[in-house]
């Protein structure tokens, strides 16, 4: 029986590595957690989901298409007379995102030595609430998500 290569623990680790080695390079202020955190303390990154497809190129040959979620809070999200005033998050979330995508493709092999990886989308998520944590513990924050994609073939 051929050994199958372990994709998504290999693309949630790679996930926590890129955010880590990136808020080491940068001198960035940044929690990382691999999954759901137990406590926020903006900025704070962490995995949300990993989805993945599949497509064979025989019985036993696939390419591998994992895409990783990650969820990256900025700051808490305050409504004031109908305007959205959170500057200083806002400021915050752009710098990284514009320092996060170069720093990426920079380290492409971030899910492992024989994969690729890639930013591929960056979404605004207006009013993010972390709805596992209890709810008199749950805020509103300034949070953007990023999809990695990463590549490999078993």
């Amino acid at each position: 029986m051929m050994t199958r290569i372990p994709f998504q623990t290999q693309a949630r680790a790679g996930a926590v590595t890129l955010l880590e080695q990136f808020r080491d390079d940068t001198n960035a202020r940044l929690q990382i957690f691999p999954t759901w955190p137990r406590s926020i303390n903006p900025p704070t990154a962490f995995v949300d989901e990993i989805n993945e497809s599949l497509v064979a190129f025989t019985k036993s040959a696939f390419q591998r298409t994992v895409s990783v979620e990650v969820i990256v809070l900025f700051g808490i999200y305050a409504a004031q007379d109908q305007r959205f005033n959170a500057g200083d998050a806002i400021a915050q979330r752009d710098e990284f995102v514009d320092s996060w995508v170069a720093w990426v493709a920079d380290n492409f092999h971030g899910f492992g030595a024989n994969t690729s990886v890639e930013p591929r989308a960056i979404t605004d998520i207006k009013g993010y609430a972390a709805d596992w944590l209890p709810p008199t513990e749950q805020k509103s924050y300034v949070a953007v998500r990023i999809t990695l994609e990463g590549f490999a073939a078993t």
